[in-house]
C-alpha cells in the first residue's frame, strides 16, 4: 500500500514509515512513544534519552512536546512519585501498582502540573492509555488519581 492511500485512509503507519517519510506525529502518538520510554526507565533502568533514541529508531530530533513528555517527566520524577503516593488508597504503595500504570501517572502528572495541555484532555488521554496498555479496571483509578491533582 501506498503512504498516500494509508494516509487518505487514515491507516496507522509504523513510526518506521513516519520518520522515513518525514509524517509528523500527532499528540496520541507522541504521548505512546514518551510511555514507551518512560516504561523501559522505570522497569530496566534505560536512560531516557537512550530510550527515546532507540524508540526513534536512531533520530536525535525531537519535538518540544515528546521532550516534556519524557525527559521533563523524568526531570521529576521523584517529586511526582511522592506526590502521587500521597493520592493512593491507604491500602495501596506506589512499588505495588504496575509498572506501565506508574509510567502513565508519571507523564500525565507532568502534562498536568507544568500546563502543557488541559487537564480534562491529559485525564482522558491517560483513560486512553490504561485501556490500550493496561489491566482493565486501572482506568478507573487512573482517573481518581489525576482528578485530585491540582
Amino acid at each position: 500500500m501506498e503512504i498516500q492511500e494509508a494516509l487518505v485512509q487514515k491507516i496507522p503507519l509504523s513510526t518506521d514509515l513516519m520518520l522515513k517519510y518525514g509524517i509528523p506525529f500527532n499528540r496520541h502518538q507522541m504521548r505512546i512513544i514518551a510511555l514507551k520510554a518512560i516504561y523501559q526507565n522505570l522497569l530496566v533502568g534505560t536512560d531516557i534519552r537512550k530510550a527515546l533514541f532507540d524508540l526513534l529508531h536512531g533520530h536525535n530530533a525531537i519535538d518540544g512536546y515528546l521532550y516534556e513528555l519524557s525527559i521533563g517527566t523524568m526531570e521529576h520524577k521523584d517529586e511526582y512519585i511522592e506526590l502521587l503516593s500521597s493520592k493512593l488508597r491507604r491500602d495501596w504503595t506506589w512499588n505495588r501498582m504496575p509498572v506501565i500504570e506508574q509510567a502513565i501517572l508519571l507523564m500525565s502528572t507532568q502534562e498536568i502540573l507544568e500546563g502543557i495541555a488541559l487537564k480534562p484532555a491529559v485525564i482522558n488521554e491517560a483513560i486512553t492509555l490504561c485501556k490500550e496498555y493496561s489491566e482493565p479496571g486501572s482506568a478507573k483509578m487512573v482517573n481518581a488519581i489525576l482528578d485530585s491533582l491540582k
